[in-house]
């Protein structure tokens, strides 16, 4: 039996909870300005901190072990409207973990997605992309080049 293809609106919905996660509380109000207010919601789940266990491989494709303990903050919401939202970020910031969870319900509302993806999501993910784009290039400024005595001989 063939694979079914991915549901694209899972792509769409990946990308716009990871800039949430990056994204601070204090960046997503700042932003939510913009837009009508969200949609009432019910707390179905937290927030709410705990500790997930982060893996890791040896030399990228070895066996697996456990590398260490990371905080994280959970939080599911439903709207008025029926969508329920989901967020995890990291750390301990039960406000950026409850207004991504609102914002997740929104987002799956065909009626406010494109305001809010405009008005939030969008300048969010071009400022984190600035921020690593800068990060990039910083690295590169002290990024020494070796080469060996066989390059130097003609």
């Amino acid at each position: 039996m063939p694979i079914p293809d991915p549901d694209p609106n899972i792509a769409a919905r990946q990308r716009w909870m990871a800039v949430l996660a990056r994204a601070a509380a204090t960046q997503i109000e700042a932003l939510l300005e913009a837009v009508p207010p969200l949609p009432d919601c019910v707390v179905l789940r937290g927030p709410e901190a705990g500790l997930v266990m982060l893996r890791g491989r040896a030399g990228g494709a070895g066996t697996r072990f456990n590398m260490g303990e990371m905080t994280v903050t959970r939080c599911t919401v439903r709207s008025t409207g029926g969508q329920v939202g989901h967020a995890y970020v990291s750390g301990r910031d039960g406000r950026q973990a409850e207004l991504a969870a609102r914002l997740d319900a929104a987002l799956q509302d065909p009626a406010r997605h494109d305001a809010i993806q405009a008005a939030v999501i969008a300048p969010l993910a071009e400022a984190q992309a600035a921020a690593r784009a800068e990060t990039t290039r910083k690295a590169a400024a002290t990024r020494v080049q070796f080469f060996t005595m066989a390059t130097m001989r003609s």
